[in-house]
Formats: C-alpha cells, sequence, structure tokens
C-alpha cells in the first residue's frame, strides 16, 4: 500500500450522487458503500463526493468537493472539465435513478459524461422494462459512456440486455449492501419500544403514494386494510409504518398520501392497531425496530422495481417477510424465508399470508434464520469488495 503524507495526493474515487444530509435513498446508499471501501484493509483510495441538489440549502461535510444543481446543465460540464484537471482522481462512481439528475428521464447527466475524461462506473438503482424511445436511447448513451455499469439483481441485467441492447460483457450485478448487525432478541427489541406485549409488522421507507403503472408507492393502505382480519385472530397485532412522506411528495401535495391513510386507520377503527412513526429514524433506531419486528411487510406497487434496500435491510436484521411480486422480492424471497405474494393491491392476500406466519411460531423462527443467513453474504464489506474489484479493473493509471 502506498503511503501518502499529502492528502492532496491520495488517489480518490468521487461519487456523483445525492449525499446527506440530503433524504434520500440513493444518499444513504452512497454513504454506506463510500463508508465500506474506505474501511477496507488493502484499499489505498479515498473517497469523495459530488453532490446533486434537488435546491436544498444542505450543510455538506467536507468530503463533498462540487456541488450540482440538478437542473444547471453547466453545473455539469464545468464540474467535469475540473476533475478532468485532477490528477489523483482515478475514477467517478455515477449513482443512477431517473429523476436524481433533473427533468423526467435525467438527460443532464450526459452531459457530465460526455465532458468526463475519467473512467465512470455507473450503478443503476431502476431499471425499466420495456421502455419508450427517449428512455431507451438515454440508459444506452450512459451505459456506452461508462467503463462499467453495475445492478443489483440479475433481473436487471435480463433487461438491459433484452430491451436496451446493453452487452452483458459490460454488465456486473453486486447486490445491495446490508450492514452487520447481530441477530437481535425480539421479545427485549420488543421491550426496548415499550411493544413487549404485541405482536408486530412494519414496514419502513419514504411515504409516497402509488400512481401509473410503473408507480414508486409504498402500497401501505393495501395492509391497513387486511388488518381488520388480522386483529380478528391475533387481538394485539401492532402495524408499524416508519418514515417521513418524501421530500417530492411533500413539494408536490403535502402530506395527502399521509393523511389518507390516517383516515382509512380512523374509518377501520383501527387506531390501536395501527402506528405512525412519523420520523427519519436513524440506523441505530432503525435496527432495534426491525429486530423487534415479527414480520416485514413490503407492500411496493412497482412491479418493475429490481431493487428495494428497505427489503435488503429488513432480511439483513432477520426479518420474516411478506412481500408483492416485484422483480427484487421474487429473487430474494423463497418460502423458507417468507412468502410472496401472487398479486399487488389485495388486502385478502396480505391477511392470508400474515396470519399463516404468526400461527406458526416455529415456520417463523425458521424464516427469520434463513433470511437473516441469506444475507451474510451481502454485507457491506463483501459490496465494497466486489465494487473495489470493477474499480481496480477500469481505474486511470496513478
Amino acid at each position: 500500500m502506498k503511503s501518502f503524507n499529502n492528502e492532496k495526493n491520495r488517489p480518490l474515487t468521487l461519487f456523483l450522487s445525492s449525499y446527506p444530509p440530503r433524504k434520500c435513498g440513493i444518499s444513504t446508499f452512497t454513504q454506506d458503500l463510500s463508508t465500506a471501501i474506505d474501511g477496507l484493509k488493502d484499499s489505498e483510495l479515498k473517497s469523495k463526493f459530488i453532490a446533486i441538489n434537488d435546491n436544498g440549502n444542505y450543510q455538506y461535510p467536507d468530503d463533498v468537493m462540487f456541488q450540482i444543481n440538478e437542473n444547471e446543465v453547466q453545473d455539469y460540464v464545468k464540474t467535469a472539465e475540473e476533475i478532468n484537471g485532477m490528477t489523483n482522481v482515478r475514477q467517478v462512481s455515477i449513482q443512477h435513478e431517473f429523476k436524481l439528475y433533473g427533468s423526467e428521464h435525467g438527460e443532464n447527466l450526459l452531459s457530465f459524461l460526455e465532458t468526463l475524461e475519467k473512467p465512470a462506473v455507473t450503478t443503476f438503482h431502476a431499471v425499466l422494462s420495456y421502455p419508450s424511445e427517449k428512455r431507451k436511447r438515454i440508459v444506452r448513451a450512459i451505459a456506452e459512456k461508462s467503463a462499467n455499469v453495475i445492478v443489483m439483481s440479475n433481473k436487471a441485467v435480463e433487461i438491459l440486455k433484452e430491451h436496451y441492447g446493453i452487452p452483458g460483457s459490460k454488465i456486473t450485478v453486486i447486490p445491495h449492501g446490508v450492514h452487520n448487525v447481530p441477530p437481535g432478541n425480539n421479545p427485549s427489541e420488543k421491550g426496548k419500544l415499550g411493544y413487549g406485549n404485541r405482536v408486530l409488522l412494519a414496514s419502513f421507507g419514504f411515504l409516497r403514494p402509488g400512481r401509473g403503472a410503473r408507480s414508486s408507492g409504498r402500497g401501505y393502505e393495501y395492509v391497513i386494510e387486511a388488518m381488520p382480519d388480522i386483529v380478528k385472530k391475533f387481538p394485539n397485532a401492532l402495524y408499524l409504518i416508519i418514515g417521513v412522506t418524501h421530500p417530492k411528495t411533500v413539494k408536490r401535495e403535502g402530506e395527502m398520501y399521509r393523511n389518507s391513510l390516517e383516515e382509512k386507520v380512523r374509518d377501520l377503527g383501527l387506531e390501536e392497531h395501527v402506528k405512525f412513526i412519523n420520523e427519519y429514524v436513524s440506523l441505530d433506531e432503525l435496527f432495534t425496530y426491525l429486530k423487534a419486528t415479527d414480520i416485514y411487510v413490503c407492500s411496493s406497487l412497482n412491479p418493475q422495481q429490481v431493487t428495494s434496500g428497505t427489503l435488503a435491510y429488513a432480511m439483513g436484521c432477520g426479518c420474516a417477510v411478506v412481500s408483492t411480486p416485484f422483480f427484487h422480492a421474487r429473487e430474494a424471497i423463497t418460502p423458507d424465508r417468507g412468502i410472496l405474494l401472487d398479486d399487488f393491491k389485495d388486502p385478502g392476500l396480505f391477511s392470508k399470508a400474515i396470519i399463516k406466519i404468526l400461527s406458526n411460531p416455529s415456520l417463523r423462527k425458521e424464516m427469520k434464520k434463513n433470511a437473516y443467513e441469506y444475507m451474510r453474504g451481502m454485507t457491506w464489506s463483501r459490496t465494497a469488495e466486489s465494487y473495489m474489484k470493477v474499480f481496480n479493473k477500469h481505474a486511470k493509471a496513478f
């Protein structure tokens, strides 16, 4: 390993992404991944960041070297030009989601890639089948200008090859990382939260409504509608909905979705059986909730969702899972780890699956154990090692 007396000369990987304190799933992913990479024993690289801004006023840490307004094309061009002149930058890791880079399809990112002279490795967090011609053109252009693309599921590889014409030789699968948390003591964790005598169901993530066939909506309303049947069988059941409303949803419509969920709870007389944790909880708090959970409920409305960080984190904490059949869930959930539903938006399917698991404690215990063991191969340190192999393959000579 090289020793760098002057930190300015240390080789860098720049991450182009949203970044904390901006509250966004990809910002959390980038922070977790970069922290794991910097913690690798034999890595000489240091992570720095190019933060994509959504007109918010964020107080970024010193490791954020550049800021780009998502809608300002010249910001992308000027930043890439500056990076080209930085001799210690080995590559840029781009975290891609369609709406992160301004406009509907995020085409502003192409201005950055067209200017950049360093190798770029692009992680696609969303991959949609049967794309419009415009979306296909943009995704293909991003892939062509990237040294390598990374996706988090085998289904995403299939879609990129079949629907976008991207060669498989350019695609690497690296699963979503999870924290290497020790298995929890379910009764103990419940006691910490004050739910010692309750059967806990939980979902977490940004609240957002579902609209359209490819909506990223949470679908919590269908779980709430399943609760009356669950409560008849398990009167001490409590469903926790953990998380704040997505910032972009708040800008667009305020708390309309949350209010509609709360109204549904009141209409069904479920005030003692559904609780909203309206907070952006810390990781430690999240792990406590997940370890206390008897069944994690993943009610995503988007059949084409190829990556779910919430599903990965829940299974990583050893949760038995009931989930709608979106792409990532189809790969992760087997009958010994949870129940994959046959359809979306069906309260009856949720209640039947949840009651089945709650009625069989030995089944639930086995599912929790198997989910936890399955995710041990996807801890952040393992994910970081896989990213480093890709980075080293394409890194600019230093």
